[in-house]
């Protein structure tokens, strides 16, 4: 899986770092990217992913935490609450141009989600955008329980 995730970022531009806990992971697409998340528990998935979304469209190591915005959603199910989520930070950034590098999520179960994104406004002297993410999908979208917890999402760039 690695050589697949660094062909990706070489093909892209891309620069992540892959820890050995394995937060998340860049995943294959044809004209789309997407993530592979993982965490000990569902809310640690659900703030990797987010992280991993970010990764994708600027290098987090320059975002720094002088502003918050709270969330709170409900979905049907956790699969659309995984969306939701995804794409209510996507909708930040797009409105309020906002990156954000740490999520803190409060209530996370099936059907409902509180949390709090901190970042910062994009200051193009320091940040350079990557990838221009335009929503998050249902393609391929999976949560996986078990030995830890994953989820996958593909963006729409």
């Amino acid at each position: 899986m690695f050589a697949i995730v660094s062909d990706i970022i070489s093909s892209r531009g891309l620069s992540h770092s892959i820890s050995m806990a394995r937060d998340f992971e860049i995943i294959e697409h044809t004209a789309d990217v997407g993530i592979k998340a993982y965490g000990t528990n569902m809310k640690e998935a659900f703030v990797n992913a987010a992280r991993g979304l970010f990764s994708l469209m600027i290098e987090l190591d320059d975002v720094e935490e002088v502003e918050y915005r709270d969330v709170e959603l409900t979905a049907p199910d956790q699969e659309s609450l995984l969306v939701e989520w995804l794409n209510e930070l996507i909708y930040v950034f797009d409105v309020e141009n906002i990156i954000f590098r740490r999520f803190d999520i409060t209530r996370l179960n099936d059907t409902q989600l509180r949390a709090r994104s901190y970042g910062e406004k994009v200051d193009y002297s320091r940040h350079t955008l990557k990838t221009g993410v335009k929503a998050t999908t249902y393609h391929m979208l999976r949560i996986e329980r078990g030995n830890g917890c994953s989820v996958q999402v593909l963006f729409d760039i």
